[in-house]
């Protein structure tokens, strides 16, 4: 990852913390956003404290239109490209029943998600154009899938995830001939071990555990390493019963 510059949505906690983390420690300029500036500058000083030196801290809310605008000026600033860019910001909604959750909650959910991706996707489109080796990453769901019912999310969030799902998938078909592969991941519920804890290396990631996120990473830095006649559109998962993990996506 020397050399390359990668934007990391909802990167105050859980995988989106992974995410800066472990690209910044392999090398990659790192570009941090959180709803809260306080927030992604908590996970910048993780990784300055780590001895990376590049890495920027942002505020954006990836559901305002003036918030991702701002954030891709920054960046823009700051780098000539960015190589890539991983949508991973998306709020979790708990509730199996539609009517336990807010219209507020609903709206919010979605509209993370959903719109989110979309925007984002939009306003990166330049810089990423500006890189020889442009990827765009959608940390989507399995519940996208249509596949499993197993998750406790609301139903509010099956339908973020679900909007998050087709815009992606068209978004692969039109953006492959001008270079840029979109590529989408969904991941069960799966289990966000400390990437600077004892357990990332220590995880017990047999085939009867749950899904880490080490593997997905594995997965991510597969997908983004192939050369450019290598186009993985997907990464299918399937889950472990029982496996334990947190809620994918949140």
């Amino acid at each position: 990852m020397k050399n390359t510059s990668v934007v990391v949505t909802g990167a105050a906690r859980d995988f989106g913390r992974t995410l800066a983390i472990r690209f910044a420690s392999l090398g990659a300029e790192v570009f941090l956003s959180a709803r809260s500036l306080k927030a992604a500058e908590a996970t910048r000083d993780e990784i300055l404290a780590l001895g990376h030196t590049k890495v920027h801290a942002f505020a954006c809310d990836v559901s305002d239109p003036e918030s991702v605008r701002a954030f891709a000026e920054q960046v823009g600033r700051v780098t000539d490209r960015v190589d890539i860019l991983l949508n991973n910001g998306a709020g979790w909604l708990d509730g199996f029943d539609l009517e336990t959750v807010t219209d507020e909650e609903i709206m919010a959910t979605v509209a993370s998600a959903g719109i989110g991706t979309v925007l984002m996707t939009k306003h990166f489109l330049p810089l990423l154009r500006s890189s020889q080796r442009p990827d765009i990453v959608n940390i989507v769901s399995l519940v996208a899938s249509g596949r499993s019912d197993s998750s406790s999310a609301s139903p509010a969030f099956y339908a973020a995830k679900g909007a998050q799902a087709n815009f992606a998938d068209i978004m692969s078909q039109r953006l492959r001939p001008q270079g840029v592969r979109v590529i989408s991941l969904y991941p069960p519920d799966f289990r966000n071990v400390d990437p600077l804890g004892p357990e990332w290396d220590g995880a017990d990631r047999g085939p009867g555990t749950g899904l880490t996120a080490r593997s997905l990473l594995d997965c991510i830095l597969f997908a983004v390493g192939q050369p450019r006649d290598c186009f993985i559109r997907t990464f299918g998962f399937e889950p472990v019963p029982d496996g334990g993990g947190q809620p994918d996506g949140a």
